[in-house]
């Protein structure tokens, strides 16, 4: 393992990453956190502030990097390809909410912070991110229009899925699982009559539409 002495910018922002989020809890998303980050891994602080970007947005930025390289880690290609594509996909975002379990506060604060109106167009950057990450490890390879619909609905699942997470205190997010399980049902019935959908020309599809309807259904 390198040292950290010895390591380039790049190293060391990936080195960061996964300790940004115990101390934002604390000291929110800014320089503070940073330096809190730098001392648990033995990194002189001002070298960790040029590494880390400065803005609260790239920093969980970074965060969510991680996460995806976590929820790779968790569910390598052999252990998902004995998967249905529904199991696959539940898997993945169940990963995904292990993972920010374990800074449940960080995640609250970066959730408003992305709220922000002014940080609307990178909140879905990242959010599509995720949801691409995810499509990918599950096995898909679409690059027409099925591309963007899967990403579009999964992106919005997640969002919706994570505004439960953050007020659930059933034993082992059970209500939050729950929820999931309902979202990822409304996918499998999306891609079961996509065709029918797009194919009727008097009923034009919205995927903007279907998704603000998935996200604000009634639980």
């Amino acid at each position: 393992m390198t040292d950290v002495a010895d390591m380039t910018l790049d190293e060391l922002r990936a080195a960061l990453a996964s300790h940004l989020a115990p101390n934002a809890a604390f000291d929110g998303w800014n320089a503070k956190a940073v330096e809190s980050a730098a001392g648990t891994i033995g990194a002189d602080r001002h070298v960790a502030r040029l590494a880390v970007p400065g803005d609260a947005v790239g920093m969980i930025d970074l965060w969510f990097a991680d996460i995806d390289r976590g929820m790779a880690a968790a569910l390598p290609p052999e252990m998902l390809a004995t998967m249905k594509i529904r199991a696959r996909i539940t898997a993945l975002v169940e990963a995904r909410l292990d993972l920010l379990a374990r800074n449940r506060e960080a995640l609250r604060r970066a959730v408003a912070i992305l709220a922000m109106p002014q940080n609307a167009p990178r909140a879905a950057k990242l959010g599509w991110r995720s949801a691409d990450a995810m499509w990918r490890l599950a096995g898909d390879t679409a690059t027409d229009y099925n591309h963007y619909t899967k990403r579009g609905l999964l992106a919005g699942i997640y969002a919706a899925t994570i505004a439960v997470f953050l007020n659930d205190d059933s034993e082992g997010h059970a209500e939050t699982r729950a929820f999931l399980a309902r979202r990822i049902d409304n996918i499998m019935q999306f891609e079961n009559t996509k065709a029918k959908l797009v194919g009727n020309g008097d009923h034009r599809f919205s995927v903007s539409r279907f998704v603000g309807r998935l996200r604000y259904h009634a639980r």
